[in-house]
């Protein structure tokens, strides 16, 4: 004998081996556009974020997820004129809370945007010296392709 039963927000249904075994009578119902939890994509109908986007990665939820909320909205709902200026203070906890967590939020490798401790301890460069060792100094579109291009001697 199949039966539902109601537990909090769900809705437990058991059926015997018999109900599935016959045809599926259930008819689809439409999206309801104004569903809030229907996948709208990052923004929802109304204007308001939608947490719950995969898009999003999960960081709206975890340890820092409050701090992700409030550096995004701020950032989305920005009307400065260098969109989110005023958030730096939200971004800036986002980023000491995630510091605390490492295993949940892994940090860039730093082997790439920091430069080596022997490049820091070795003194600058004499741009008057005369030997042959050419200084190779990247241009702005190298840097944002990553490449540099070798100085030839």
């Amino acid at each position: 004998m199949s039966y539902c039963k109601q537990e909090g927000k769900d809705q437990i249904i058991f059926v015997t081996k018999e109900d599935h075994e016959a045809p599926s009578n259930a008819e689809l119902v439409e999206d309801d556009p104004n569903d809030p939890y229907e996948d709208h994509g990052l923004i929802l109908p109304n204007g308001d974020i939608n947490w719950n986007c995969p898009c999003l990665g999960g960081m709206a939820s975890g340890p820092c997820g409050q701090q992700f909320k409030d550096a995004f909205s701020c950032f989305h709902y920005s009307n400065e004129e260098v969109k989110g200026s005023e958030c730096i203070e939200h971004f800036r906890g986002m980023q000491e809370c995630m510091q605390k967590y490492p295993e949940l939020y892994p940090q860039e490798d730093d082997n790439e945007s920091a430069p080596s401790e022997e490049a820091e301890a070795a003194p600058p460069a004499d741009p008057t010296a005369t030997d042959s060792a050419s200084v190779s100094v990247p241009t702005s579109e190298e840097v944002v392709s990553g490449t540099e291009i070798p100085a030839t001697s």
